[in-house]
């Protein structure tokens, strides 16, 4: 047997190694603070605002901002300094938390076009579950069917691209299902939907 290898401590890139770390806790904060709001994290929000520590803490947020961007699920980040001035925990228009010097607010407008992002968002979700469910395998292509308003036949027009790549759907069909389809009805956004999943010949 070969002996277990042992770690290098002098190849750790400790600079990185703090970024991640950073980057791991104001992104907890901003997923607590849209809890804080309701907003659940499939919903896109437009920004996030953190306060940073030092000059050095702030080129760390923008180094690692695209993690964040993607892990608290908002379009923008706008990172400030201390010297910027006090920040409260009341700011008109966010949801605020803070934790241990850190300081993170995110914008609760949903406006129309990141509510019909969301909502696409969680289609493909319901779909993907759909598909287990069906006991589809990972790889099988499928036709979606669906039955709905008028908002959520806008956003499946929008977003048809991204739902087809995420659920692997060679056709979007707005239709009753056929016979041998799986179907469930859903509720999104306030809106009813039936949606029906068929393998692809």
């Amino acid at each position: 047997l070969a002996d277990f290898p042992v770690a290098d401590m002098t190849r750790i890139d400790d600079r990185l190694n703090d970024d991640v770390k950073l980057t791991m806790r104001i992104s907890s904060l901003g997923r607590a603070a849209r809890a804080k709001a309701g907003i659940k994290v499939r919903q896109p929000l437009g920004k996030l605002v953190v306060k940073a520590n030092s000059a050095e803490e702030k080129r760390a947020l923008y180094r690692l901002a695209h993690e964040i961007l993607e892990e608290v699920n908002v379009k923008e980040v706008d990172i400030l300094e201390s010297e910027d001035g006090e920040l409260s925990d009341d700011m008109p228009g966010y949801s605020v938390n803070s934790d241990s010097g850190y300081w993170v607010a995110v914008k609760t407008e949903i406006t129309p076009e990141l509510l019909s992002e969301g909502v696409s968002r969680e289609m493909v979700r319901r779909l993907q579950n759909m598909r287990r469910v069906a006991n589809f395998d990972v790889a099988d292509h499928i036709i979606t069917y669906y039955q709905s308003a008028e908002s959520i036949k806008q956003v499946v027009a929008d977003f048809n691209d991204y739902i087809k790549r995420e659920t692997l759907s060679r056709e979007i069909v707005d239709r009753f299902p056929p016979n041998g389809a799986y179907a469930e009805k859903h509720r999104i956004s306030g809106d009813d939907i039936l949606l029906a999943v068929q393998k692809a010949v």
